[in-house]
């Protein structure tokens, strides 16, 4: 089992951090923008056909009014 060296460690971890390519904060802004705007689309597509099976069911079965 290899040593751990916590220096080299930090300073391998430094070496990978100056590759990382960092979004703009406009970036940062659309992407969260996008994500909010896809969780309220899947909101409202996953409660309508809720709506649908549910009243397919009690349609079915002769539980609707």
């Amino acid at each position: 089992m290899a040593k751990i060296n916590p220096g080299l460690f930090l300073r391998q971890v430094r070496q990978e951090v100056v590759k990382v390519t960092w979004p703009s904060r406009k970036e940062t802004t659309i992407s969260t923008g996008m994500v909010f705007l896809m969780v309220v689309l899947a909101s409202v597509f996953f409660l309508l056909v809720d709506q649908f099976f549910a009243y397919a069911v009690k349609l079915i079965f002769g539980l609707g009014a």
